[in-house]
C-alpha cells in the first residue's frame, strides 16, 4: 500500500520551475529555514518583462556586471529594421535554399525571430576571444556619446561602430559580457525545442561565458565543454603560453537530445577507438591514427634529447633516436614519432633566458612529494 504524504502539492516551487523553463536567468538560490531553495529573482523577472529599467536592491547569489540590465533590455527591445534582398549579388537567388545576411549581428538575429523563431536546431558562433586587443560592438549602454566617440576606433563591414577592448580598459570585461549577452539570449528563442548551441571562446572569457550562458540556458541544458589545442599559441602571455581554446555546448531542452541521452555504444567506441591487445599497453584505448590530431604533428628537426635538471635525458616517443644522447642531439622524426614544439635552436635560447620550466613528469612528481614530505 502506498503511503500518504498527508501533504498537498507544492504549488510555488512547481511554478518557479515552469518560469525557469523561460526564464532560467530569473530563478536564482536563497537561504530560507538554513536550507538553501530556489526561489524567482522578482528583479530580474521584472526585467524581462518590462520596456523600462528596474532597480534591484535586494541582496543574492548572482552573476552580475555594470549595465546587466540594460543588455537585458536590449534583448528584449523591438528594432525598425527590414531584411532586402541583393539579387545583383546573388548566386542563383530564385533558386538557392542557402541564406547569407550581412549587418549587425543583434539586428540581423531579432530580424530572424519573424521567420525562424524556434525553428533551429543548430547555431554556431564565434565571438570575439577578448584578448585585450579585439575590437568588439559597443551597443551605446551608459557611456555618454562623447565618449562612445572617444573609445571607438573602428567601424565593421557594415559601418557598425566598434570599440577598442583593450587590457586597459576599466570595462574591459564589462564591455564584452554587455556585448555577448542580448545576442546569445536572442540566439535562444530562435533554437528549436531539440537546437544546440555551440560557442568558440579563448581562455580570457570561459568563465564569464559559462556563467552567462548557464543563465540563458539553464545549468541543467549545459552540455559539455569541448577543448581543443590551437595551431598556435599567437596570444604568448605573461608566465605560460595558452595553447588552448574551448567551444561550449548547450541545449534548449537538454531532455530532446536523444542522441545525448544515451552513453556511447560498443559500436560506436569500436569505430572510433582500438584497444592494444599486446604488450606494456595491453587493454589500454587509443583513438584510430587519422581520425583525431591532438597536436601539432610531425614537424622536421624538432625531435632531440632535452637535458633535465636532474641529468635525465628526455626524448618524445617514437621509434628513431639520435646515435648519442645529449642536450639537443637531434634526428628528422618520421611518421611514427612525435617530437616537441620548438626546434633546438629555439630551446637552447629560450634556456638561456631562463624559460625552459618542461623537466618531466616523473622529475615534477618527485620535486612535489619532497616538498610535502
Amino acid at each position: 500500500m502506498d503511503k500518504l504524504t498527508m501533504m498537498s502539492k507544492d504549488n510555488v516551487q512547481a511554478n518557479i520551475e515552469k518560469i525557469k523553463a523561460l526564464f532560467p536567468n530569473a530563478v536564482t538560490e536563497v537561504i530560507r529555514d538554513g536550507k538553501p531553495t530556489l526561489a524567482v529573482d522578482f528583479d530580474v523577472l521584472k526585467q524581462e518583462m518590462s520596456s523600462i529599467l528596474v532597480d534591484d536592491k535586494e541582496e543574492r547569489y548572482q552573476f552580475t556586471w555594470p549595465d546587466k540590465k540594460k543588455s537585458i533590455l536590449l534583448a528584449n527591445s523591438p528594432i525598425s529594421a527590414t531584411l532586402r534582398p541583393c539579387k545583383e549579388e546573388s548566386v542563383d537567388f530564385d533558386n538557392t535554399e542557402n541564406l547569407y545576411i550581412e549587418g549587425d549581428n543583434l539586428d540581423v538575429l531579432k530580424l530572424l525571430q519573424e521567420t525562424y523563431l524556434g525553428k533551429i536546431k543548430m547555431i554556431y558562433i564565434d565571438p570575439p576571444y577578448n584578448t585585450g586587443n579585439d575590437f568588439v560592438y559597443n551597443d551605446d549602454f551608459a557611456e555618454s556619446s562623447e565618449d562612445y566617440l572617444a573609445n571607438s576606433g573602428q567601424y565593421d563591414e557594415q559601418g557598425n561602430r566598434l570599440v577598442a577592448n583593450t587590457e586597459s580598459n576599466g570595462r574591459f570585461h564589462t564591455d564584452w559580457l554587455n556585448m555577448i549577452y542580448p545576442r546569445l539570449k536572442v540566439a535562444k528563442d530562435l533554437l528549436s525545442d531539440d537546437g544546440v548551441v555551440f560557442i568558440s571562446i579563448g581562455q580570457a572569457e570561459v568563465h564569464n561565458l559559462i556563467n552567462i550562458s548557464n543563465e540563458v540556458f539553464g545549468e541543467s541544458n549545459h552540455v559539455g565543454n569541448i577543448s581543443r589545442i590551437m595551431k598556435s599559441g599567437g596570444n604568448k602571455g605573461q608566465y605560460f603560453s595558452p595553447n588552448m581554446e574551448y567551444i561550449l555546448v548547450y541545449a534548449k531542452n537538454i531532455s530532446n537530445l536523444g542522441f545525448f541521452r544515451e552513453p556511447l555504444s560498443d559500436e560506436i567506441i569500436k569505430t572510433y577507438n582500438h584497444i592494444e591487445l599486446e604488450g606494456a599497453k595491453k587493454g589500454e584505448k587509443f583513438t584510430i591514427k587519422g581520425l583525431c590530431q591532438p597536436g601539432l604533428g610531425i614537424r622536421p628537426n624538432q625531435r632531440y634529447w632535452i637535458e633535465a635538471p636532474d641529468g635525465t635525458f628526455l626524448i618524445p616517443k617514437g621509434k628513431n633516436f639520435p646515435s648519442i644522447i645529449a642536450d639537443g642531439e637531434k634526428i628528422i622524426p618520421t611518421d611514427e614519432d612525435t617530437c616537441w614544439k620548438w626546434t633546438p635552436e629555439r630551446y637552447f635560447e629560450e634556456k638561456k633566458k631562463g624559460n625552459v620550466f618542461f623537466i618531466g613528469v616523473h622529475l615534477l612528481l618527485h620535486l612535489l612529494m619532497k616538498t610535502v614530505t
